[in-house]
């Protein structure tokens, strides 16, 4: 699997970094899996940018309902209808906690019947704690609660032996170290510093200790305001995990290799 930061920001907005998105694909290309997890505003861009197969991605899963996560959602199905020739046929599945349905019935009251009804077949499979998703080329999505909205959730995506993690939004959460512990991929939010911390979103030292916990085989950084930008994270980091750490920028990728 090759992971893509596609975007690394937050809603203050930042020049070189756009609101969250994320892709996951088959890394050698044949595969069947083109899974975004959130798309936020700036990440049909970003996609363009990099010469993403946007056109082929087959699921979008919703880590929960701020516009910074799922912005440019109306944007992407509006390019698959009107932006590609031939027009899409092949069908897409939009993931989410429960009320994502009700979510896009709203956007498609402010944009149009297109955007749940685009002409190519488009499901809407709300997710639970427990459940696993098969996702097509034996890859798995499961989710956990995350306090930080009363949807959200954080994701699993699970490929053989191999397991990638993404927070999403979320504060501390000894139940999230947990679900997530041993994975060789751990992409977790770093939004403020410790004199800026609110119970809803992990400053360094509590990515620090989440780090710790799950004892990731890499962890990675993302969803920077910009004060956290001013403080030493990867310092930080280190004084409680010693594995590799990334703080991702937008087009930062990396590949799990199958065993």
């Amino acid at each position: 699997m090759r992971f893509t930061a596609l975007g690394t920001g937050t809603v203050a907005l930042a020049a070189r970094r756009s609101c969250a998105g994320y892709l996951v694909e088959d890394a050698a290309g044949g595969g069947e899996l083109r899974l975004l997890l959130d798309c936020g505003s700036g990440i049909t861009r970003r996609l363009a940018e990099r010469g993403s197969d946007w056109q082929s991605i087959t699921h979008v899963a919703l880590t929960h309902f701020h516009i910074d996560h799922h912005g440019d959602l109306p944007t992407l199905i509006f390019a698959w209808k009107y932006g590609m020739r031939p027009p899409r046929q092949r069908p897409v599945t939009i993931v989410g906690p429960v009320g994502t349905a009700a979510l896009l019935a709203r956007l498609a009251v402010a944009y149009g019947e297109w955007l749940t009804a685009p002409g190519f077949p488009l499901a809407v499979r709300e997710i639970a704690p427990g459940e696993r998703i098969e996702l097509g080329g034996e890859t798995w999505l499961s989710c956990q609660p995350v306090p930080h909205t009363p949807e959200s959730v954080a994701y699993s995506v699970e490929r053989g032996a191999r397991r990638i993690v993404y927070t999403g939004d979320t504060g501390a959460s000894e139940a999230l170290a947990a679900w997530a512990r041993g994975c060789d991929l751990l992409v977790c939010e770093c939004s403020l510093p410790a004199a800026m911390g609110i119970a809803e979103h992990l400053t360094p030292e509590q990515c620090a200790d989440l780090a710790a916990a799950a004892m990731p085989k890499h962890f990675t950084l993302t969803h920077f305001y910009p004060p956290v930008e001013q403080v030493d994270v990867r310092a930080v980091i280190r004084s409680r995990y010693d594995g590799p750490v990334t703080l991702a920028d937008d087009g930062w990728y990396i590949d799990i290799e199958d065993e």
